[in-house]
This record gives structure tokens, sequence and C-alpha cells, in this order.
């Protein structure tokens, strides 16, 4: 990774975060692309993930399914009872501050996210990429459970460290807003020291304001954009200097709602978010030794360039390429290189392999409501992301307090499905 790449990150952050002070007060309104996505059939969920197939997962698992990783979901929560996630979801913290868990997922994002990770596909749900992973759950707000309840306006940021402190290795973040926080920042900065490997969704307004996002802006933060079956980035994918990766986000099956009874035709960047945590899953998995730095090298360098944006070097539309684990997991692509050099920054970092911590987290099946286990937390902020070509954005906003200039003010977060 050059100096430049790392200098295009950090100048498109301190553009943005001079925005914040200015425009933090505007609203954020929740919208539907395309048509209303229908019910889609349990026993069709599988035939609609089409980039399993494309990606040869088969073949892969022959060799890892993620066994031995587990993966920070930091979303609406998770539900561990679906039959595609039983068994897969540890001990995690709800950071809203509204005194539930985890697994009480809101609105049915979480529990997606984490099936398109690790789900095993069991009673018609849905397959994912890494099935022998684990989920830690870490439950946010968004506007719409703000309202309902007081919620911790810096649960962002309380997830983050949280998450950085569990014994995850990858920490998948399926939210974003145009705001800089400056708690969120010091979480990721934190999370990084911690040798974590994070992702976070790129944003979908590529086919309308197009505004770079955070957390995905953030140096330490791969941006995730989404690409389609053709093998083009989706529409709605936002693209900029800020996208880091690829992966597929487009027409795959989402959790119609909370009440957990069918899939919808949906997709978005949060899904693109997710799969590409499960690579970096399946990859740290075969290489169990390696640093954060070192899968995510081997991620850049083994991603297949796209169709469009630019056929060598950096794409605004998809980074260095679309995730391919296979690639190197079958077939040897990509160097680890150093261990302690991030290929984000081009800098030293201090993170060790992220080894498991005794008292963190994600130490055994997530209880039933009303647990009073939780994990050690700082400071935070909160919202989610995601959208779609053909289907329903599901999505809000959580408030975040931001002091500038001795004031308060209040910034929109948004998070869709």
């Amino acid at each position: 990774m050059t100096s430049q790449v790392r200098k295009r990150r950090e100048s498109y952050a301190l553009r943005r975060s001079l925005v914040c002070a200015v425009a933090a007060l505007g609203a954020w309104t929740v919208g539907v692309v395309g048509a209303v996505p229908t019910a889609v059939a349990a026993e069709d969920v599988r035939s609609k993930q089409w980039y399993l197939d494309a990606m040869n997962a088969e073949e892969i698992w022959k060799t890892t399914a993620g066994e031995g990783i587990k993966v920070a979901v930091i979303d609406s929560g998770v539900n561990p009872s679906t039959p595609s996630l039983k068994g897969q979801v540890l001990k995690g913290l709800d950071a809203t501050g509204v005194g539930g868990e985890a697994t009480e997922d809101f609105d049915g994002h979480g529990t997606t996210m984490a099936e398109l990770i690790a789900g095993t596909g069991q009673g018609g749900g849905l397959q994912g990429l890494a099935p022998k992973a684990k989920i830690i759950p870490f439950r946010i707000a968004d506007e719409k459970f703000s309202k309902k309840h007081k919620t911790d306006p810096w649960d962002n940021s309380v997830a983050i460290r949280a998450a950085a402190d569990s014994d995850a290795r990858i920490i998948s973040m399926s939210f974003g807003n145009e705001f800089m926080d400056a708690k969120e920042k010091k979480a990721v900065e934190y999370a990084e020291s911690k040798g974590k490997l994070l992702f976070a969704a790129a944003g979908n307004s590529g086919d309308e304001d197009n505004k770079a996002e955070y957390p995905a802006q953030y140096p330490e933060v791969v941006g995730v954009a989404a690409s389609a079956p053709e093998g083009r980035t989706a529409g709605f994918s936002q693209h900029g200097e800020f996208v880091d990766l690829a992966a597929p986000g487009s027409e795959i099956p989402h959790w119609c709602d909370a009440s957990f009874k069918g899939y919808c035709d949906a997709g978005g960047t949060s899904a693109a978010t997710a799969i590409a945590s499960a690579s970096a899953a399946l990859i740290w998995s075969a290489n169990p030794d390696w640093t954060a730095n070192q899968v995510l090298r081997v991620m850049f360098e083994s991603a297949g360039k796209g169709k469009d944006g630019k056929k060598k070097g950096l794409s605004n539309f998809y980074g260095h390429g679309v995730v391919r684990p296979g690639a190197h997991i079958n077939r040897g692509l990509g160097k680890p290189g150093d261990p302690d050099v991030s290929p984000l920054t081009n800098k030293r970092t201090s993170g060790s392999p992220a080894s498991p911590a005794a008292s963190a987290p994600g130490t055994s099946q997530a209880p039933k409501s009303g647990s009073s286990e939780a994990p050690a937390v700082a400071s935070s902020s909160g919202k989610s992301e995601d959208g779609n070509g053909t289907g329903l954005i599901l999505g809000g906003v959580a408030v975040v307090v931001v002091l500038a200039g001795g004031g308060f003010l209040l910034a929109r977060r948004r998070r869709n499905a």
C-alpha cells in the first residue's frame, strides 16, 4: 500500500469532518429504492445466494469453513434462535443503554448479517459464507428504536470498544453516516491497536448524493462496496476514494422484519460488508497465526477486478477488487507480507493477532433475555446501512451528540437493510 493511498483516505476524513459542525442538524429520511421486496419462500433462499456458487464456496469449505474465528456484528441485534443461527451466536453486549440483550433484534437486520457470515443454512435459512465461524453480537440503535427508548447517544463507540476488547478477530459494521464522530474515531483506532480487522459499509446512495460515510471513511477501516451478479458494482453502491474492497451485495435475501417469518428480496452494502467479513474469516481460519494486516493484504492481492472502473490499480468503485477468498485458499494467490504494517495506511500497527481475551464476551452461548452478564465498555454513538437496486431500504437514524465550539449539535445517523 502506498503513501498516496493513505493520504487520499486521510484527506477525505479531514474534509468530511469539517462538514459535521455545519450540517449536523439535517434530518434523515427512510426511502424505498425500486419495488418493495416480496417474500422469498424458504426453499428458494439458498438458490438466491448466487455468489456462493460464483465464489465456489463448496470447494473452499473442503479446506476451511471459518473454524476458530469469531466475528463481532455491530448492528440491530442478532436473534440466535433462527434455524440457521442455532449454536452460532455467543454472548455479546447491548450498547443501546436500554437494558436489553444483544440477542433481541429489533428489525431483523443484524440477524441477516450474522446469517450471511456464519449461518448454517438449516431450516431453509441463509447459508453463511463462513458457516463454522461464530458470531458475537453488539446491539446499537437506529432512529426508530431511539424514538421508543432512551438510548445511549454514543452506543456506536461503546460497541466498537467492547468488540475490540472481545475475542472477536473481525468487526463487521453494516452502518454509516456522513458525519465524523470523534468518539467513534477513537474507538476505531483502539480496535486497530488491539489487532482487529474492521469492515464497514460504503453506503447506498451511489446513484444519488454519493456522500462518503463513516466509519468506512476512517483510515483504519475497510470500506466495502457492493457488487452485482454480472460482476459490476451495484448502481446504489457508493463510490469514492474511501472504497477499499467490494463484495456481493445485490439481490440477496434479507429477513423482512423482526417477526422472522420470511425473507425478502433486498441487498446493499450491508450485505457486502458481512460477506467481506466472512471472506476474512475464511482466510484467517486457514492461517490462524497471521495478523489482521496479513489477512487484509492477502484479500487485497487476491481480489478480482470488476467490470467497471479501473482495470489496474485502485478503483473508486471497488477499491482493490471484489473479494475472492478461494483465490487464496485454493490457489495460493496473495502474499501476507509484513505482519505489523497496515495495507490501509502503510503505517506500523501495535496490534497482535487478536488472541482471545480470558474475560472477554463471546465465550459462551448467548443467554436468554434477562441475563445480567455484560462486558466492560467505554463510551460511544449509534446507526447502520444498506440499500438495494430492486428492494426496500430498511433504515433509520440514531441521534448523536457532537461537541463543536462549546455547543452540542445533533448529527443524524442512518442504517439501511
